[in-house]
């Protein structure tokens, strides 16, 4: 290795060598095809794609407030570096829910991704299974499930839920997602209304009714099952029955007991903010949770995700795995999550726009390089354990 030295690093994966392979690419006069900082993909995307497919994934709930208030919750814990201390070798893996994981990071589930290039689901499933993190599939996916199992191989994957009215087809796609060997089961509870999201408004872009992101539904034999025709013959109608399914207002606390019912791996509830609530998911007998407004997408003027996490760790870290998302956009981001408490952060937009600006490739590259960026910014901080990071480490 350039500048440092060459030890690899036991258990963990060097991902820091990503830059020295990017300088000695640039050698014959090769440079990366996507910027090092991931926080410019955004604006690369606005110009390179429409405005439909780019406003569904930037945008946000209201006016923003929500999105911004996750950017300034991470800004505002700072990283106080330590010196003189033997960081040659490091370690970012992880243990969630019985499997080691190379680094504290899985791929958030993102529907439609269809709308950004058309290798969807399935480019993005590869690229989570090349670099070792796990992806988790939107049950919203423009590919239905059994593809993306297969084009993953033996890559750890888990399913998300989105919980809707029909127990049969919920019952149908928690059997699929077992067979299909999905691990663990992300139930997302923060939708069960689409929230009022002026740019997808303003272009009246809802892809859905299109019958995109509905794969996992037009294949179902339960949703098939609630058809006069064929799905092929009348989808419009098909359509239409996914848009009265889709969500459910009227889930409560005590329906997590149908879920564990028919589901006996991990169970990991998506979209907590509340200490209360945690506790809750906790006595249900889940088995994690990830603190999480959606990225900003569905309540306008929430609590920024990092203010939340502190408080969930101490309600229920013992007890079960508090995961985070929500505005992460760097490896500082990373670090700040797990020294806030978190064992795991899900990146979200920033790997749909490198699916969008360059499909598999793309995706590779945003996990490599955040990755990268965590690896140094914990190392050059005094640490060498990714799971070891505590708030001492903040300012």
């Amino acid at each position: 290795m350039i500048g440092g030295d060459s030890t690899e690093p036991e258990p963990g994966k060097d991902w820091a060598a990503f830059q020295y392979e990017i300088y000695l690419n640039g050698m014959t006069g090769a440079v990366p095809r996507l910027p090092a900082d991931l926080t410019r993909l955004e604006e690369l995307a606005e110009a390179r794609l429409g405005p439909g497919p780019v406003g569904y994934v930037a945008g946000s709930a209201g006016g923003g407030s929500t999105e911004r208030a996750n950017r300034a919750a991470l800004d505002r814990h700072r990283i106080v570096p330590r010196m003189l201390r033997d960081v040659r070798r490091r370690n970012l893996s992880v243990e969630l829910f019985g499997t080691r994981l190379p680094a504290p990071l899985a791929l958030a589930p993102i529907g439609v991704l269809s709308i950004m290039h058309p290798d969807a689901e399935c480019a993005a499933a590869r690229a989570a299974a090349a670099q070792g993190v796990p992806f988790i599939l939107s049950s919203a996916s423009s590919t239905p499930m059994e593809r993306v199992a297969e084009a993953m191989g033996d890559g750890e994957r888990w399913f998300q839920l989105y919980w809707g009215k029909d127990r049969e087809v919920t019952r149908s796609f928690l059997s699929r997602a077992k067979s299909c060997g999905f691990t663990a089961l992300v139930v997302t509870l923060d939708t069960p209304l689409l929230a009022w999201r002026p740019r997808d408004l303003d272009q009246a872009y809802l892809p859905f009714l299109h019958g995109v992101g509905t794969a996992n539904y037009f294949t179902d034999p339960a949703f098939q099952a609630g058809l006069a025709k064929p799905v092929h013959e009348d989808r419009d109608a098909a359509v239409l029955r996914f848009v009265q399914l889709f969500g459910d207002p009227g889930k409560t606390w005590e329906d997590l007991v149908f879920l564990r019912e028919h589901w006996d791996g991990p169970i990991v509830l998506k979209g907590v903010l509340h200490p209360d609530d945690a506790r809750r998911a906790a006595d249900a007998g889940m088995d994690g949770v990830v603190v999480s407004n959606h990225g900003g997408r569905q309540v306008g003027g929430s609590i920024g995700a990092a203010d939340a996490l502190p408080g969930v760790v101490a309600a229920v870290g013992d007890r079960l795995a508090v995961l985070f998302d929500s505005g992460v956009r760097t490896g500082d981001d990373v670090f700040k999550a797990l020294a806030l408490g978190a064992r795991a952060v899900l990146l979200g937009r920033p790997y749909a726009y490198g699916l969008g600006l360059d499909g598999q490739p793309g995706v590779e590259h945003v996990i490599r390089a955040l990755l990268a960026e965590f690896e140094l910014t914990l190392a050059l901080s005094g640490h060498t354990d990714a799971a070891g990071l505590t708030p001492e480490a903040l300012g």
